[in-house]
Formats: structure tokens, sequence, C-alpha cells
């Protein structure tokens, strides 16, 4: 169940189950015991506060509170207006009394079950409502589908509750995986309902959370009978004498995610740095950009950018490189060498160049798509459509975009993953992925995964050294049956 569903997409996805068999009342009952059952697991019994909204979100406040009622908890109900469509039905089968939502209840003790809204808010939570998003504490509250006030694209756009636990189903929404809305669901479960999978295929969705199942058919296993130069060469450009780490990083990553031959191109002044730190890695010396260019063509992939550069000459190689036609990895230096032309990089890009920003440096090549009236999966997904090939916007929540409004969302990284280089090595891995016959979408999304799983793997007190040297450890995960 990996797909991400936008709240528009979820209303289709009830109306085609309502038309397969499964009714808005059953799932409405099924959603509200889901709620119950997992707060049934992670808590004793307790006081309990369940505020309802008008729609279905408060339909399945109404349920909960009737099923931890009858499991001996003992719950209240507040209501914020009366109970409208599939919700009638759940409202009538609550048998206690119905209070109002005032803020009077800010003092009340206990959990609060939030059921207010959900994902069904597109504007901010005003009156008693954003009051009491301000007044409970996260640890209290338990949110049904969505926090209130958070909307489903992830985005925030004024006061929304922050709960300790959410509990969603049949599908997860684009906020349960991107921040800043992520960050006010505390820990997510994803319940089962009995929404039909054909009801889901019905909508055509288009975006994924990043789990390997998602590519893993496409992921380039060596055979007994391969060979290294079978498994593909990729060469990386360095920077000059005082700037070579970050292209080492880079290369043993490439290494490291199973490209046959990695090679660093290295300018004559810092060919000595280089060679004192390679050994399985070749190197190469380079005379200038125009040597480097045609050097980049040699090789199945080739990664551009990380501490190479900025000017004239990293333009030059990065358009010679796209004009190879061979899988590229444009990083770092090679984005921000375009920050007042990046018409000119997109005239040359295709489908086997990954693009990956930062936020800083994706707001250089696309000023325009840095507002805050779009979630950052829509602003991604149009991006890669103007260049012309997948872009792999980094952070906590790194999105990976295929031209075609194919995206993922990555959810598996640590905080301690934040460390300098880290991005580096990165790029190696899609790189040595890529040349291995990985398209370039999937090996973005099998790269960042794994890059994270290193990461997990090795522990707090990370640096960018040690992930090529956990790799292994992901790699054997990810094989496993």
């Amino acid at each position: 169940m990996l797909e991400l569903l936008t709240s528009d997409e979820m209303s289709m996805a009830d109306k085609a189950a309502e038309r397969l068999g499964a009714t808005a009342a059953t799932l409405m009952e099924r959603a509200g015991v889901a709620v119950a059952a997992a707060m049934r697991v992670r808590f004793s019994p307790r006081p309990v506060l369940v505020l309802c909204g008008a729609g279905n979100n408060g339909g399945d406040g109404y349920v909960v509170a009737r099923t931890l009622a009858e499991a001996g908890w003992p719950v209240r109900v507040a209501a914020l207006a009366a109970a409208s469509g599939t919700a009638v039905g759940a409202a009538a089968r609550w048998p206690g009394p119905v209070a109002a939502v005032t803020e009077a209840l800010a003092g009340e003790d206990g959990t609060i079950i939030d059921a207010l809204f959900g994902a069904g808010l597109s504007k901010p939570l005003t009156g008693v409502c954003a009051y009491l998003a301000e007044a409970f504490p996260a640890e209290r509250v338990v949110a049904v589908d969505l926090p209130s006030g958070v909307p489903g694209d992830g985005r925030l756009i004024g006061p929304a509750f922050s709960a300790a636990l959410t509990v969603t189903f049949a599908r997860k929404k684009p906020a349960h995986v991107l921040y800043p809305a992520r960050a006010r669901c505390g820990v997510i479960v994803l319940a089962d309902i009995g929404m039909p999978d054909a009801a889901i295929a019905e909508i055509g969705v288009r975006a994924w959370e990043n789990q390997p199942d998602l590519w893993r058919d496409a992921f380039p296993w060596p055979s007994n009978q391969t060979h290294k130069h079978q498994r593909g060469s990729v060469g990386v450009a360095s920077g000059g004498p005082l700037r070579t780490g970050a292209a080492r990083l880079a290369a043993r990553g490439a290494l490291r995610a199973g490209a046959g031959l990695v090679t660093v191109l290295s300018p004559p002044n810092a060919a000595l740095v280089n060679a004192a730190h390679l050994t399985a890695i070749m190197l190469e010396t380079v005379a200038d950009d125009a040597v480097l260019a045609t050097r980049a063509a040699a090789f199945d992939a080739f990664v551009l950018g990380p501490a190479f550069g900025l000017g004239a000459a990293t333009q030059r190689a990065a358009l010679a490189a796209a004009g190879s036609r061979k899988a590229l990895v444009l990083d770092a230096d090679a984005l921000t060498a375009f920050k007042d032309q990046p018409e000119k990089l997109f005239a040359v890009l295709h489908a086997q160049c990954l693009l990956t920003p930062h936020e800083g440096e994706f707001r250089r090549l696309f000023p325009d798509l840095c507002g805050e009236s779009e979630s950052k999966l829509e602003r991604v997904r149009k991006a890669a459509a103007r260049a012309g090939c997948p872009i792999l916007l980094k952070g906590p929540d790194t999105v990976i975009a295929a031209p075609d409004g194919r995206a993922a969302v990555n959810t598996n990284a640590p905080s301690f993953l934040a460390t300098a280089g880290a991005g580096d090595v990165l790029a190696g891995i899609a790189a040595g992925l890529a040349a291995q016959g990985m398209d370039m979408w999937s090996a973005g999304c099998a790269a960042v995964w794994l890059h994270a799983e290193a990461a997990n793997a090795f522990g707090p007190g990370l640096v960018a050294e040690d992930l090529s040297e956990a790799l292994p450890h992901a790699l054997t995960a990810l094989r496993r049956p």
C-alpha cells in the first residue's frame, strides 16, 4: 500500500469503492473501529474526549467513541455541528450525550480524539478550532486521518492540531510523508479498512511512498557469471587540489552501489592528492574542461558537480556531458553554475539525467517554484517536467519526480544523515545504479532509500565517509526475500 492519495483522490476512491460494494457507512464503521483498536494497543483505559466535526471525519469519531465506551473506557463527545451525510447514522448510534465544542474544553483532562476535519479542510482553522489546536499538547491528541488544520498535500496554512498518534485509512496522503505536516502527525498507523484495490487502481495514482517494492524488479543484481565490465563504468569529475574529497565520496558511493569500474577524473594539480586516497577507484588526469567533456562520454554514467567549482568551464562540461546522452548525475556546483541561465541547461537534459539539488540549489534553478502555495511534491513534479529529466530534491522528505508525473517521497532518512558530504555519496550511488542499467528515476529512488538505510545501519555519529562503508548492510537487507 505504497500509493499516496490526495484528498480529492481519496474521495474518488470512496466513490469507486461504493460502486464495488463497499458502502461509505461500512468504511466509516471500520475506520472508527480501527482508531479505537490502535488506541487500545497503545494506551490503558483513560478518560477520552472525542471532538467531532459534521462530516465523515466526525462520523469516524462517533464510531471511535461508541467502540471505546463499549470496551469500558470513560468517553465524552463534543460536536462542532450536527452530523451530516453518512455521519448521521454513526452519530445516531452513539448512545451518550453530545456537548458543544467550546473553548472551555481546553481545560479537559485525558486523551483528545481529533475527529473535526481530517484531510478534508483546505483553509486555515479559525475560531474555537484554532484555539483548541493551540491549547491541546500533542502528547494528549490522537488524530483521525490527519490532525485538523493540516491539508492533505503536506503544507501548513495556519493553526493546526499536533498529535502523538495519527490513524489513517486505506492509503496515506502526502501530508503523512511530507514536512512540515509529517511532524504534526506523531506515530502514523495505516489501517486496512477493506478499501478495494480496484478502487485505488481506477484513480491512476502517480505518487508513492519510496519503498523497495516500488523499484525492486529493476534493481541490477549481478549473476554468478557477471563480469566487472558488464556492471557499468562511472566517471566522477574532481575539483582542484583543495576540493577533491567530494569526488572521492561520490566515486566510493558508485563503487559500493555495484558499478564495475569507477574512475576519478582529476585536474593535473590535484592528481597526487587524489592518488594518495584511491585504491580500487582508478584515476585519470584531464588537462582542461574540453578533455573532461570528451572523457565523460566514455563512461556509462558520469557525476559532475561535487566541489567542482563554478563558472563557464563547469557549464561547458555539463552541457557536453548531457550531450553524450549517457546517464548523468548533476549535483552541487553543476547546478549553481546555471543559476542565471537555467534554460540553457534544460535545453540539453534528457531522461537519463538526474538533478540532485538541496532546497537552496533548487531555488536557484526554479525560483518561481519556491512559494508556499504548492506542496513540495507538486513543486518537484513541475520542475521535472520543465527540466525534462528526473529531479531529486533532497531533505528529510526527499522527493524524486519524473517528467511524466511519477513521484516518490522518501521516509526512512534518520536525522543524523544531515552531515557534510552525504549528498556527494548519494550522487555516486545513483550514478552507480544507472551505470548498471536502471532507469534514472528508479535509480534515484533506490539510491535515496539505500543511502538512508546505510545511515540507519551505522547509527549516530555518522559522517559522510561512513555511508559507503555501511552500504553493504543496506544492500544485504534489500536482497533478503
